[in-house]
């Protein structure tokens, strides 16, 4: 597993991740910015996990969001990287790691994860969702009372976070077309806790060029933010305004 994730994290440096090694005693060391937040211990950090992010946001943009806008967006990141670490192996190895709840912790200061290899489990496209489910549903839990969002939104952006990973991992290696085919075998709509499919759609380019695309099932509130750059992939962003971005 060592080896497949240091291939994940070669090819994707938006996915920050530490590792630990599989037999060391105890966590990781000390973290960026100081300090480490265990798995078990989040729904008991989740204040200091948004106040992070805050921060984050208030010295990358100059704005200083309100609570719920920063509790969704570290939301956002935790559950791409955690999508990812999950997807990502399956994509590159055909397997899903066993993330251990006292094997992955996430630094409030950078939003960055530490992971120590456990085991791998066999499986297809239904033992992922069931894998991804299983781990952020504490998460979701933890969180939701901080965000302005009900139970199907929160799961919209779980459905949006898994099906952008694996494209994104797509991109990086040039098969995107598989990573889209696989991205909706894995969420095809009708799967619960996921409240819709991967969906993406072809937009007609110039000069017979085309481009895929999908829009979120959910906001992640990056408007909110940065309002002049609402994602690629936003409701709020039209087919012209992404054709025109995807062929500067």
């Amino acid at each position: 597993m060592a080896g497949t994730l240091r291939t994940l994290t070669g090819l994707c440096p938006g996915l920050r991740l530490h590792p630990v090694e599989p037999g060391a005693v105890g966590g990781p060391g000390p973290g960026p910015g100081g300090g480490w937040v265990p798995y078990a211990q989040l729904a008991d950090r989740v204040e200091d996990l948004i106040a992070g992010e805050a921060t984050r946001i208030a010295e990358q943009f100059g704005v200083v969001p309100r609570s719920h806008v920063a509790a969704s967006r570290f939301l956002h990141h935790y559950l791409w990287s955690a999508c990812l670490l999950l997807s990502g192996p399956w994509y590159l190895a055909g397997r899903i790691p066993e993330i251990d709840p006292a094997g992955l912790w996430t630094a409030p200061a950078t939003g960055d994860l530490a992971f120590r290899p456990g085991g791998w489990a066999d499986g297809g496209p239904a033992e992922l969702r069931a894998a991804v489910a299983g781990h952020v549903t504490p998460v979701l839990e933890a969180f939701g009372p901080h965000l302005k969002r009900g139970p199907r939104a929160l799961w919209g952006m779980v459905t949006d976070d898994l099906a952008s990973g694996i494209w994104y991992l797509g991109r990086q290696l040039g098969q995107e077309e598989q990573a889209v085919r696989t991205a909706e075998a894995v969420l095809p709509g009708a799967t619960a806790p996921f409240p819709g499919g991967a969906d993406f759609r072809r937009l007609p380019g110039t000069e017979g060029r085309t481009h895929l695309t999908r829009t979120r099932l959910g906001c992640c509130l990056y408007y909110a933010v940065d309002p002049p750059a609402a994602c690629l992939t936003c409701p709020r962003t039209s087919d012209a305004e992404r054709v025109a971005r995807l062929e500067v």
